[in-house]
């Protein structure tokens, strides 16, 4: 009888295996080739703009994917209620950190008065390995800092060795793998403006850009929101940096990808999000398992990577 038991099990284990690993097997099929238009929508801007674009690559071609990314780009969609909370108000500092959550996303935001205490830190080893954001403020000895540009990855190592398109630190092209194509630059001028716009290697020095990397799309451009529908790249882990009228810089990181903590955020909820603390300019960076806010040499939010701190080429730091 206890034989007959151990088989039955066996064999209820073993068909309960056979249909996950059959569920697992067909679940990206009926993802981008079911009909389930909106969840598709959602999959494939989250996944496209993920480290991982060749998954949805693998399904669907590139009119499809192009299709799909702008499909909402003429929605007209309102703002949202965001609830702040602050947690850090640190006036000898200068510096204020708050939570915020919105429908579908918690997140932290940052608020630096002055913005020349803003700088770029760069991975001391640009072409062998990014750094931790965490190392990368140690390094600058700062206080506080967010991941900043994307990065390219020709050796298919994915640790962020290099960064991609413009980057400038105190006033110098560290790394340029873009030669003089126009870029979005995100950086600060030497009077700690935010510049944010297209710009060639050959202009950086006559706008004056001390810190800058690339990275896009700009949410908020002179007062004036330039996101329409949901901005086309799915919901994720998003962070954002912007400045208001009177200087004061602002930090945004917004987790993701955890269900029973936070989803989420289009592109159109950060851009509510800054429009909520008075952007003047706003512009989207690298997302994802890069977000990631660390003060006082403690990481702030939830990190969606199981295996913590990703390794990144660059961050926009606070100096004491």
């Amino acid at each position: 009888m206890k034989k007959k038991r151990t088989v039955r099990m066996k064999k209820i284990l073993a068909f309960l295996g056979f249909n996950l690993i059959f569920a697992a097997v067909l679940s990206p099929f009926i993802l981008f080739w079911g009909p389930f238009q909106a969840l598709k929508t959602v999959a494939v801007g989250s996944v496209y703009t993920s480290r991982h674009p060749q998954v949805v690559k693998a399904f669907l071609s590139q009119d499809e994917i192009d299709k799909i990314m702008t499909s909402n780009n003429g929605v007209i969609s309102t703002g949202q209620d965001i609830s702040r909370n602050s947690v850090v108000n640190d006036t000898t500092s200068g510096i204020t950190i708050e939570d915020i959550q919105g429908p579908s996303f918690k997140g932290k935001v940052m608020l630096i008065k002055d913005p020349k205490r803003v700088k770029l830190a760069v991975t001391k080893e640009i072409g062998t390995t990014g750094e931790r954001v965490s190392d990368l403020v140690q390094d600058m000895g700062a206080i506080a800092g967010i991941n900043a540009g994307g990065f390219y990855d020709p050796n298919g190592k994915g640790n962020g060795a290099f960064p991609d398109g413009l980057t400038v630190q105190n006033g110098k092209l560290v790394h340029n793998n873009v030669g003089n194509q126009t870029v979005n630059i995100v950086g600060f001028d030497d009077q700690g403006n935010l510049v944010i716009g297209d710009m060639t290697a050959s202009q950086l020095e006559k706008k004056h850009i001390q810190e800058a990397v690339s990275f896009e799309p700009n949410l908020i451009v002179n007062g004036k929101s330039v996101i329409s529908g949901d901005g086309g790249w799915g919901i994720a882990p998003r962070t954002g940096i912007g400045q208001m009228a009177d200087g004061t810089v602002i930090f945004v990181v917004i987790d993701g990808r955890q269900p029973t903590w936070s989803i989420g955020a289009t592109l159109r909820d950060l851009m509510n999000v800054f429009n909520d603390y008075h952007a003047v300019n706003a512009v989207n960076l690298d997302g994802g398992s890069s977000s990631e806010l660390v003060y006082n040499g403690k990481v702030q939010n939830k990190l969606w990577d199981i295996f913590g701190e990703r390794y990144i080429p660059t961050a926009f730091v606070v100096t004491p």
